[in-house]
């Protein structure tokens, strides 16, 4: 004898399937790798005060970079997606520029011979369009130098020799750099 599977057993045996179909969906975006992935990088004082860079990290993906997808002459975000967040948690010099502690988003004049750092007040925007120079606290010659080797994916971190964090930017063949020191 067959029993009769009632509407309301069907419509609960679909809404579990849609369920298990959904799920393995997003578990299957999960597990795909993210183009440009979140980074973070810090370097403290001797006092335990810090500066700290949060980021996304492109890789090359055989792109041009350098006056390609990082025009030269023309403000750049510094990383991909949302804007790269500079946060101090002590009054430093960058390079020989006082920067007040505090919350910044940074952003680089990149040329073929020489970048600057731009330090802007504008806050918790996404990374592109660059939100202008009437937002600028400062503008900051940065040191080129080269890589040994090409890096794939774009990197900042920081080098600490006694009181100073160096700030590096690493991505292809080129380290764009400068220090930082606290104020006292």
């Amino acid at each position: 004898m067959r029993k009769r599977v009632s509407v309301t057993s069907r419509f609960v045996l679909a809404v579990i399937c849609f369920v298990f179909l959904a799920a393995s969906l997003a578990r299957a975006q999960e597990q795909e790798p993210l183009l440009s992935p979140p980074a973070r990088a810090e370097c403290a004082f001797p006092d335990k005060k810090t500066v700290r860079i949060s980021y996304s990290s492109p890789r090359i993906r055989g792109r041009k970079i350098y006056g390609g997808l990082v025009p030269y002459g023309e403000e750049w975000r510094v990383g991909a997606n949302d804007a790269t967040t500079f946060v101090l948690s002590t009054n430093v010099l960058v390079g020989d520029t006082p920067v007040p502690a505090g919350r910044y988003t940074i952003f680089a004049l990149p040329n073929a011979a020489d970048w600057k750092l731009i330090v802007s007040k504008k806050t918790g925007e996404w990374g592109i369009p660059y939100p202008g120079s009437q937002f600028d606290l400062a503008r900051i010659p940065m040191k080129l130098g080269t890589l040994p080797k090409q890096l794939e994916n774009f990197t900042i971190s920081f080098d600490k020799t006694g009181g100073k964090c160096t700030m590096q930017w690493d991505w292809v063949n080129t380290r764009v750099y400068i220090d930082i020191t606290e104020s006292k």
